[in-house]
């Protein structure tokens, strides 16, 4: 059968494994808002802006460490499509050692990135004894919460996306109940809050581990200490995540230099971006699914050695993301507008808000190539060339800012954003073909593990 004549049954194993991360990804934005509509009830705005400050100190953390997810699913991906059941349950086990290693360096260094964050933050007398009590007991979920990262990408890899939905639902669903108890019900206030996510991830871990364990006894392969310690395939995970590390940092630089540009335009400016960028957010979120079909589809491929199955899942994905990225826009254009009024009552920000609205509409279709691209890298495992494509990404938006932003003020911070999340599409384009030319053209004999 040809690909083509195959591709209606093709796009439905892509909705197969999309839908359930658009779905998950759903409960993210909607703990953030119970989050802010719990403290918020509390009396005094030192407690929104306590927990806003301890959230984005853990979220500068997690994301820099997100490599324990999408290392995971593209060398777990790889392995599946090779055949190689112990390699499988090898990968988990390296990425959750990993994990809990990690977990506890960041619970060992809290006082110092206390520190470094008050410094960087500069919050009022009043927010930081909050902050400070908050991420103090938030760190020490640090090792589940990284945990919950490896057994994510690990689902990913084997293309199991009903776990992956099933362990992040409930993770941000618990979460969502015990705010509302801790804060409301128990009077916890800003410790609540903390309490509630602890709990969550490590009750997510449990249920994590034992849906691995059920996935692993319907598979073959026995746990092998002698695989596990392999120190090639250690040196390997380890200069994948290496390189997704730094991608990230890169990612964090960008949002960080965004942020500070759009502050030094005054703060109607800062506030309207803030906004706005919730669209961005927003449309990466839904997108995320058909760029994590492509990591569980194009890894397979790399490991089965199958190049026309990977050239196949590049086409299909990307297809539907950028159709889904084109909906986004003409959503942005036609709805916008009442969007930002339901986002803020504050005329002047929704005033400014709508002159940069042209932007939003123009961000999925743009952005969508590089989100898509990062999918299709990481499950092949072409890490250095995308961090090399980020480094360079965020090259010409430093560049760009300090050149365009004098004379068209917030316009040109838009369009310098526009033209990273560009550079990133067109760096990981250009070199897929010479990078997919290495993929192997004999598919691997014998039978594949269970789908």
């Amino acid at each position: 059968m040809t690909a083509a004549a195959d591709r209606p049954a093709f796009s439905r194993r892509v909705w197969a494994l999309a839908l359930p991360i658009m779905a998950t990804n759903v409960t993210v934005p909607l703990l953030g808002l119970v989050d802010t509509a719990v403290v918020g009830r509390l009396p005094g705005a030192q407690y929104m802006g306590a927990v806003a400050v301890g959230a984005v100190i853990i979220s500068v953390l997690y994301s820099s460490l997100n490599f324990l997810r999408m290392g995971t699913t593209g060398l777990t991906a790889q392995s599946y499509g090779a055949g190689d059941a112990d390699q499988i349950r090898s990968w988990l086990a390296r990425a959750c050692l990993l994990s809990v290693a990690l977990g506890l360096v960041l619970v060992i260094l809290q006082l110092p990135v206390l520190r470094i964050a008050h410094w960087a933050m500069a919050p009022s007398d009043a927010v930081w004894p909050l902050a400070e009590s908050y991420f103090q007991i938030r760190i020490w979920g640090a090792p589940a919460a990284l945990l919950n990262f490896a057994l994510l990408g690990w689902f990913f890899g084997l293309q199991n996306m009903k776990a992956a939905l099933i362990t992040q639902v409930f993770l941000n669903g618990l979460n969502m109940v015990l705010d509302v108890w801790f804060v409301l019900g128990l009077g916890w206030g800003v410790e609540g809050v903390a309490w509630a996510t602890i709990i969550a991830e490590y009750s997510a871990v449990g249920l994590g581990f034992w849906i691995a364990a059920r996935e692993l006894r319907r598979q073959d392969g026995r746990w092998r200490w002698d695989r596990i310690k392999d120190t090639s395939r250690i040196r390997r995970m380890l200069g994948v995540n290496r390189d997704i590390f730094l991608r990230s940092i890169c990612l964090q630089v960008t949002f960080v230099l965004f942020t500070s540009a759009g502050a030094r335009m005054g703060d109607q400016v800062l506030a309207a971006n803030a906004v706005l960028l919730q669209f961005t957010l927003f449309s990466a979120y839904a997108l995320d699914g058909f760029a994590n079909a492509a990591e569980a589809m194009t890894g397979e491929a790399v490991g089965a050695r199958d190049r026309e199955l990977f050239h196949q899942a590049v086409r299909v994905t990307t297809l539907w993301a950028v159709l889904f990225a084109a909906v986004f826009a003409l959503a942005y254009g036609l709805g916008g507008q009442p969007v930002i009024d339901l986002m803020t009552t504050v005329e002047a920000v929704r005033e400014t808000a709508y002159v940069y609205l042209p932007w939003m509409i123009a961000l999925p279709v743009v952005s969508v190539w590089s989100f898509q691209l990062d999918g299709i890298y990481i499950g092949a495992t072409w890490t250095r060339e995308m961090r090399n494509s980020m480094a360079l990404s965020l090259l010409a938006f430093t560049l760009a800012v300090p050149l365009v932003t004098p004379a068209w003020g917030n316009h040109g911070l838009w369009a310098a954003f526009t033209l990273f999340m560009g550079m990133r599409g067109v760096t990981m384009a250009w070199a897929l073909p010479r990078l997919a030319r290495g993929v192997g053209g004999t598919p691997r004999a014998g039978p594949r593990l269970r789908p």
